[in-house]
């Protein structure tokens, strides 16, 4: 897609009832992109069709400020601090870059681990950070050592989405890792593990998400826009 220029606007609209407005906003030496949902969408096919066709719309320039506005906005919002159990993920190309608060978690002394797909199962487990890392059938990087930990023994888990609503709940691509990795949440009252944080840009927020049985409601979402909590 090709955007015209500053203010400029222009529409995508993708297989079904999806139809949505991209435009850029200038805000001092920076441009945003911003979006609009002008028709709800009919179901998760056609969101996530839509939303990926805008997800891989953004300039690489833009990709980067946001990556280091979620870096600065997660650090104010959740305190990272040593000792801290984190996990976060590693993007594929359209997905908002995690490396600014990959770095900026390792200089607060922050304990890191990356989702590891088990390769004949629908698994995933996560493994603490190293220097080796190999591509799975998704063509994700995934950590290649041994150390791993539970998913109920995390602090702040970072996750990809596709999109969120004001609800909590969370579009990802469709394989279900995340939601059957913390399932156990449906099962506790009052502990609930980690704390679920929605990575990705302001206009990945939709009006509405039809949650399935499955799903795993996020505690909070952080955008180039700022942080919500639900």
């Amino acid at each position: 897609m090709h955007v015209l220029g500053l203010n400029a606007k222009e529409s995508l609209t993708c297989r079904g009832s999806s139809h949505l407005l991209l435009w850029f906003e200038s805000n001092g030496r920076h441009r945003h992109l911003r979006a609009v949902f002008l028709v709800p969408a009919d179901s998760r096919q056609t969101q996530r069709r839509t939303l990926r066709a805008a997800r891989r719309a953004v300039p690489p320039a833009q990709r980067l400020h946001a990556a280091h506005l979620v870096a600065r906005y997660a650090d104010r919002a959740f305190h990272l601090h040593a000792g801290q159990r984190i996990a976060l993920y590693s993007p594929l190309a359209e997905e908002l870059d995690t490396s600014p608060l990959m770095q900026l978690a390792a200089a607060r002394g922050c304990e890191l681990y990356l989702p590891r797909i088990a390769p004949h199962a629908n698994t995933m487990r996560f493994i603490a950070m190293s220097g080796t890392t190999s591509l799975n059938r998704f063509g994700i990087a995934e950590p290649r050592g041994s150390r791993s930990i539970g998913a109920r023994w995390l602090d702040l888990v970072f996750l990809p989405l596709l999109g969120f609503d004001r609800r909590g709940m969370r579009l990802g691509m469709g394989g279900g890792y995340y939601d059957r990795a913390f399932a156990f949440r449906h099962q506790r009252n009052a502990w609930r593990g980690p704390r679920l944080i929605g990575i990705g840009f302001a206009f990945q927020q939709v009006p509405q998400i039809t949650p399935v049985p499955h799903d795993v409601r996020l505690d909070a979402v952080v955008t180039d826009g700022g942080c919500l909590f639900f």
